[in-house]
């Protein structure tokens, strides 16, 4: 967040924190979500870069379109391992694997 807009937040009254801060999560719980957000969004990316859509990704990974959409928006009855499997049967490699999961979130 730009500081201007901090600024103006913080002088409106508002709070500006973490999410860590909000929810109270240790820095090992914060990695995990931040973990599974970074697999979500490249899930995302990468079925959009192969031109599939969900029904599509669906019927590959032998789920269904809803499961894909929950996957992609990060939904908490998604474990890693899920979108780490649904990853590999998109054709990632490891190393590929490997850099998703170094990208920085924004």
């Amino acid at each position: 967040m730009r500081k201007a807009k901090r600024a103006r937040l913080e002088r409106s009254g508002w709070k500006v924190g973490t999410v860590r801060d909000l929810l109270g999560l240790s820095k090992a719980e914060e990695a995990l979500v931040e973990l599974k957000l970074i697999l979500s969004r490249g899930l995302r990316e990468r079925r959009a870069r192969r031109r599939l859509t969900q029904a599509q990704l669906a019927r590959l990974l032998k789920s269904s379109q809803s499961r894909i959409a929950k996957m992609e928006a990060g939904d908490p009855s998604v474990s890693i391992d899920l979108l780490i499997r649904s990853l590999l049967a998109m054709g990632t490699t490891q190393k590929e694997l490997a850099q998703v999961i170094g990208h920085k979130s924004k």
